[in-house]
């Protein structure tokens, strides 16, 4: 549980980054968090710092599976603020509260499972109640969002926007390949809240 307090840490930590001092101090908290990451990996097994962030089923390729989703948070993040400016502080909450919900909820609860790609052969399974749990985490992340990010206003009510682009959450972590759903759930809440919005 200790890689996924790291993970809702470091996308709540950019989202009020973001929200109250702009993306010039996000690329500063960015900048060292990836020192922090390279630190880890450098030191390797056994570190506190790494054993955070890397999971035990991940084996034989844990240090493969801390890199690919900082690097799926780095472009997603990048990606988010090109194309949607300050609503991609939606998609650091999507992203750090329902993916970080859904794999303890999933790991502990979870009785029904379902393969995801993986690109390393390390065999990647996610569970149907692990993905009502990121449903959920997500309903809470664009509620919050919704109420900080200064340029949304909706068009369409919220009690329609939430719940449809929760589902879109869900669906899009759910068939995202391992370790590359940080990139998704950055880029396509963002997407769906301006579209339906």
């Amino acid at each position: 549980y200790t890689r996924k307090i790291f993970h809702f840490s470091i996308f709540l930590a950019a989202a009020a980054t973001q929200a109250l001092w702009g993306i010039q101090a996000l690329c500063v908290f960015g900048g060292m968090t990836s020192l922090v990451v390279l630190y880890a990996v450098i030191r390797g097994d056994g570190h506190p710092l790494y054993e955070a962030m890397a999971r035990e089923k991940d084996r034989p390729r844990r240090t493969l599976f801390i890199v690919t989703p900082y690097f799926a948070t780095l472009i997603g993040g990048i990606a988010a603020n090109v194309i949607f400016g300050d609503v991609a502080v939606i998609g650091y909450l999507t992203a750090g509260i329902g993916d970080a919900i859904g794999e303890p909820v999933g790991v502990k609860f979870g009785r029904y499972e379902y393969r995801v790609p993986s690109f390393a052969r390390v065999p990647a399974r996610r569970t149907y109640e692990g993905s009502v749990a990121v449903f959920l985490g997500c309903v809470a992340a664009l509620a919050i969002g919704l109420a900080v990010v200064p340029s949304m206003e909706l068009n369409t009510s919220p009690f329609i926007v939430v719940p449809v682009v929760a589902l879109v959450c869900a669906v899009t972590e759910a068939v995202s390949p391992h370790g590359w759903d940080n990139l998704t759930l950055q880029v396509f809440p963002c997407a769906a809240v301006l579209l339906l919005g």
